[in-house]
C-alpha cells in the first residue's frame, strides 16, 4: 500500500527531517518505489511536485529535503501502484480547481470497484489517470462543488458542512476498500483514517497516525514583513501511515474523519479536540 504525509501548522514550516525519512521509505527502507508526490500551499495556490519514480532516488526529492518551501499545509504521496501504470498521470497527489482554489488529495487502499463503474459523460470532474484513488478524488469534489458554489468570492463553506460531505464520501468508499485519505482545500486539511496492511501482513486499523506539536521559536521570516517578534509561538500537527520520529503519535480511530487548520485538530462536528480523544488503540 501508499504511504500518506501531511503537515498543517500556524506559522510556515519546512519539512525537511519529516521527507527525509518519508523518502527513504519511498524504494530503500520500503517498497514504495512507484511514484512520489509533494503539495506545498501558499494562499489559494498549490506547488505540485510528481515524479513517476522512486523517492529515495530522487535529486529532486533532495532538493526539497535540504532546501524544502516554508508552507503552513503540505500533502504527500509515496507510491505503491496497485491500479494505474507506472506514470505521472496516475502519481499523487492529484489535484483540481474549484471556487478559485486548488484542491488536492491522496489515498492509500484500493477501490477496483471504481475502476468498472461507468462514468457519467457530464461528470464535472473527470479522472486524467486510470488509477481508482483519482476516481475517488473526482467524485467528492463533485459531492463537495455545490458547496463551494454557494459561497463568494474568497470565502469558504462552514467547516461542518465540508466536514459532512467528505464524512459521508468516506462512508460510501469504506465498503468499497481500504480508504485511507488526505484532502486539502488551501483553508483546511481534511484526514479519513480506516485500515491499512500492517507489519503481520493483515489489513486492519490504524490506517493514519497523528502528531501534534506546540513551541515557541525565533521567527526571522517575518523581519520582511515589519514583524518585529523574536521568538513566536508555533503549533504543527502531522499525519503520516506510519510513525516518522520516536514521538507519541497517536493512532486514528477506524472511520475518523478530522479536519486541521494551523496546526489544530477538529472533529466531525468542527470543534477543537485533542488528539488522544481519537485513538485507535495501539500501533500494529
Amino acid at each position: 500500500m501508499c504511504e500518506l504525509f501531511a503537515l498543517s501548522s500556524r506559522v510556515p514550516a519546512t519539512l525537511g527531517f519529516s521527507l527525509e525519512r518519508l523518502a527513504r521509505r519511498g524504494g530503500a527502507d520500503g517498497p514504495h518505489r512507484d511514484g512520489w508526490g509533494l503539495a506545498f500551499y501558499e494562499g489559494p495556490d498549490c506547488l505540485l511536485l510528481r515524479e513517476p519514480h522512486a523517492a529515495s532516488h530522487s535529486a529532486l526529492m533532495r532538493f526539497m529535503e535540504q532546501q524544502g518551501l516554508r508552507t503552513r499545509m503540505a500533502v504527500s504521496h509515496i507510491r505503491l501502484a496497485t491500479f494505474g501504470d507506472r506514470a505521472l498521470r496516475n502519481t499523487q497527489p492529484f489535484a483540481r480547481e474549484l471556487a478559485g482554489r486548488m484542491h488536492v488529495f491522496a489515498h492509500n487502499g484500493d477501490f477496483p470497484a471504481l475502476l468498472d463503474a461507468p462514468w457519467p459523460v457530464e461528470a464535472r470532474f473527470r479522472p486524467i489517470g486510470d488509477s481508482d484513488s483519482e476516481l475517488a478524488f473526482c467524485g467528492l469534489l463533485a459531492q463537495l462543488a455545490p458547496l463551494w458554489d454557494g459561497v463568494g468570492h474568497g470565502q469558504v463553506p462552514p467547516l461542518a458542512q465540508r466536514m459532512e460531505v467528505i464524512a459521508e464520501h468516506a462512508r460510501v468508499l469504506r465498503e468499497l476498500g481500504p480508504a485511507n485519505f488526505i484532502y486539502a482545500d488551501s483553508d483546511a486539511l481534511f484526514v479519513h483514517a480506516h485500515e491499512r496492511t500492517q507489519l503481520d501482513g493483515r489489513i486492519r486499523p490504524p490506517g493514519l497516525y497523528l502528531l501534534q506539536r506546540c513551541c515557541w521559536r525565533s521567527a526571522p521570516e517575518l523581519a520582511d514583513s515589519g514583524v518585529n517578534l523574536s521568538t513566536v509561538r508555533q503549533d504543527v500537527a502531522l499525519v503520516a501511515s506510519v510513525p516518522l520520529t520516536d514521538e507519541l503519535w497517536q493512532p486514528l480511530g477506524e472511520g475518523s474523519v478530522i479536519a486541521l487548520s494551523n496546526g489544530v485538530c477538529y472533529d466531525a462536528d468542527g470543534r477543537e479536540t485533542a488528539p488522544e480523544q481519537l485513538a485507535a488503540g495501539g500501533p500494529g
